[in-house]
């Protein structure tokens, strides 16, 4: 059974940083195209990083140079590290992998919600 857990949300200041962590189990997260996906109040998800089981990596246009994905293998992890923090970043983030070789299927964690204030 694949779990993601989010961890690492909160309340930070305009300007702040946060480091969003997501643990994967029952799967691999090097093996799987794994992302993190931004919803702001009353707004639908959106893609904020994602990053290939080849290690390619793409960014969400509002966050390029600001927001850095990257995994570790060892852990079994795959993190989002948020500089620069604006106030419309404020929403619950979802981590989210594509798993499977001929049809592939959507796994999301449960989310971890992310304040921003001005």
């Amino acid at each position: 059974q694949v779990q993601l857990v989010e961890s690492g949300g909160g309340l930070v200041q305009a300007g702040g940083s946060l480091r969003l962590s997501c643990a994967a189990s029952g799967t691999v997260v090097s093996s799987n195209d794994m992302g993190w996906y931004h919803q702001a109040p009353g707004k639908q998800r959106e893609l904020v990083a994602r990053i290939t089981k080849g290690g390619s990596t793409n960014y969400g246009d509002s966050v390029k140079g600001r927001f850095t994905i990257s995994r570790d293998n060892a852990k079994n992890t795959v993190y989002l590290q948020m500089n620069n923090l604006k106030p419309e970043d404020t929403g619950v983030y979802y981590c989210h992998a594509l798993i499977g070789v001929i049809i592939k299927y959507n796994y999301w964690g449960q989310g971890t919600q992310v304040t921003v204030s001005s």
